[in-house]
């Protein structure tokens, strides 16, 4: 490879394609297939002579169909026996859910004469600390605020050295981790209104009628388009992954911070809420008290 060729990975297409075990179909589809022929069967070896062989094929037939049409069908990118399992699964959950426990004597379902009572919602995560480590299914997680390269202006052995370096810290990584790529509305109101501030103290006139331009453009921007604000967080195991991972990617001249419990709070209500600018600086920690709504200067 020479200095300025790219390095290039061939990536097969099919990498999530469960594999085939025989005529095509997954272990999966097989087991579907047998489990219907399997108890057709034994329906029929019960109570087989009690009807005619016409009426088990006609009843047969169609079961069939469906069960081809189960197993081979596929929506919206899963194959049709998972969808059909998520969508009586969301049929069951009640529609309002809210975190808590219900009460004792509450009905979940609505009545002709009682209220619907919303069912407690149940997350993985449990808890975060005042550090930053998230409790996740009763494991501790790090989350890392994560900055941005750009590799297509490096040279070819430069790309190499980084996706050589990125593998390192991937092939490291001895549990579960999670690289969280998000776009969120960027609130432009503040930046306007500090230039509005700081435009009466320029010594010039020509410069204060050029910061109020500008906080003009900012807010009429702001008015017109969606601006975003992209942000990368990456979420390792709490403990050694945390600060090998920042010394990893550091060492890739990537900027990291680990997040604290303020600000992973904010980032996970950003997430919540994704359709509106995220509320500058940090949120109170879940069970903290709040003593002071402000700060003074």
């Amino acid at each position: 490879m020479t200095e300025d060729q790219a390095p290039r990975a061939t990536v097969p297409a099919d990498i999530d394609t469960p594999d085939q075990i025989a005529w095509g179909l997954t272990f999966r589809q097989l087991a579907i297939i047998a489990a219907v022929g399997g108890a057709g069967w034994l329906l029929y070896s019960a109570v087989g002579r009690l009807l005619p062989t016409v009426v088990w094929l006609v009843v047969a037939v169609p079961v069939a169909g469906i069960t081809v049409v189960v197993t081979l069908g596929r929506r919206d990118g899963l194959s049709l026996d998972v969808w059909l399992r998520h969508g009586l699964s969301l049929r069951r959950t009640p529609t309002v859910q809210a975190p808590g426990r219900p009460r004792a004597g509450t009905p979940l379902v609505a009545t002709t004469t009682e209220p619907v009572v919303p069912a407690p919602l149940r997350t993985p995560l449990t808890g975060i600390a005042s550090d930053g480590t998230v409790s996740v299914e009763g494991t501790g997680r790090q989350v890392i605020a994560c900055g941005t390269i750009n590799v297509a202006l490096r040279t070819g052995e430069e790309q190499a050295a980084l996706l050589d370096g990125f593998g390192r810290w991937l092939n490291a990584l001895a549990a579960p981790a999670q690289i969280v790529v998000a776009a969120h509305r960027h609130d432009l109101t503040p930046y306007a209104t500090t230039v509005l501030d700081g435009a009466a103290r320029l010594p010039h006139p020509a410069l204060q009628a050029a910061a109020d331009d500008y906080a003009a453009f900012l807010l009429e921007l702001d008015a017109t388009r969606d601006p975003l604000r992209r942000q990368v967080l990456a979420v390792v195991a709490a403990g050694h992954a945390g600060a090998a991972t920042v010394r990893a990617l550091a060492a890739l001249g990537v900027s990291t911070q680990q997040l604290d419990g303020p600000a992973v709070t904010a980032a996970l209500s950003a997430a919540a809420d994704p359709y509106h600018p995220p509320v500058p600086g940090p949120r109170a920690v879940p069970g903290t008290p709040i003593t002071a709504t402000g700060r003074t200067e």
